[in-house]
């Protein structure tokens, strides 16, 4: 069955339908787990916030590390953010921070989309000409390959008068739609910004946070604690791939291939809250030494037992007997082989 949202065609199966039934009904059970959980929730935002900025970033080709933005963030002087992807992650930091505290309160307007862009933007030094404001220049949506090579994703709303008139029209449209279902709505929200891409740079790390903001102001709450960008970021050839095939068709595209990627990073992103959650009650039985190693790799995934013993103070055959009943007990996991070994959370 084909259904309209906005100026696509969308269609409705038994999957799709699925899907926004799976996730709406653990939106429900959030308010008990919420209130249950209060305490393991503080840590997790702490750990979903780093991981969302820095792989919202690495996206768009940025260099930084977690273990990079971790330290930058617990000591942010803007007098030394001279280099580029440092700015970006402060900026990052600044407009999700942002919106967490504020969801409630900004409205979907193009103003308010202008600020969070300004607010972005803000320390980047090249981008001062055009923070905050449309794009002056036809832009294109490309992605980065980890060889540095870069391909041309889909063309944009040529600037001036299109990018305005689409931009408003979007809005509007979200403003005045009350038949869709929010997931629907938020999601081709979102693939219609991109398509735009009304900003001259920053418009796929302003789309997350957009996706972060509309996820609130709907009630979707336990976004805050897990990443949605990293989700993007494991999967960031998929996103690609299904931007892509549906601007093929542009205009008055079929966006089912988004929808269906969209509600499925959202899918299980709620099943990695969980397993979390689930973690954190085994976290209750550590010992301290136990509950440290833990807390170190989850901050630092991919850290040697080496640098868990330096950074801890603890001998390293012990951090090595303790590494072992972590992963016995199904907490962490290790890749590599001897001195290589690393360890990250599950």
């Amino acid at each position: 069955m084909d259904n309209k949202a906005f100026n696509f065609t969308i269609k409705i199966d038994w999957n799709l339908i699925n899907s926004i039934s799976e996730i709406d009904r653990f939106d429900s059970e959030w308010t008990a787990i919420e209130r249950r959980e209060g305490q393991s929730l503080k840590q997790l935002k702490t750990i979903a916030t780093i991981r969302s900025v820095g792989a919202s970033n690495r996206i768009e080709g940025n260099k930084m590390t977690d273990e990079e933005i971790d330290v930058l963030l617990k000591s942010i002087d803007i007098t030394k953010l001279t280099d580029r992807d440092s700015q970006e992650v402060v900026g990052y930091f600044d407009t999700l921070d942002l919106i967490a505290e504020n969801y409630e309160n900004i409205s979907v307007t193009e103003n308010n989309i202008k600020s969070l862009h300004n607010t972005l933007m803000k320390y980047s030094q090249k981008d001062e000409w055009h923070k905050g404001n449309y794009k002056a220049h036809t832009n294109a949506v490309e992605s980065t390959f980890g060889d540095g090579t870069r391909q041309i994703i889909f063309r944009t709303t040529e600037a001036g008068f299109p990018t305005e008139d689409a931009v408003r029209q979007l809005v509007e449209w979200y403003n005045s739609e009350n038949v869709v279902h929010n997931l629907v709505k938020i999601a081709a929200f979102v693939y219609e910004f991109l398509s735009i891409h009304p900003f001259q740079d920053g418009n796929g790390r302003l789309s997350r946070l957009l996706s972060t903001l509309l996820l609130l102001k709907n009630g979707y709450k336990w976004i805050q604690y897990v990443s949605f960008e990293h989700e993007i970021e494991n999967r960031k050839s998929e996103y690609y791939s299904a931007l892509r095939a549906c601007q093929a068709q542009r205009p008055d595209e079929e966006i089912t291939v988004w929808i269906q990627f969209f509600f499925s990073s959202l899918r299980n992103i709620q099943n990695q809250l969980m397993l979390k959650l689930k973690q954190s009650g085994k976290d209750a039985q550590l010992s301290p030494r136990e509950k440290s190693i833990l807390t170190l790799i989850q901050n630092y995934s991919g850290i040697k037992s080496s640098d868990i013993a330096t950074k801890l103070a603890i001998p390293n055959p012990t951090v090595k007997r303790l590494l072992t009943e972590l992963k016995e007990k199904g907490l962490i996991e290790a890749y590599g082989k001897g001195r290589s070994i690393t360890y990250s959370a599950k």
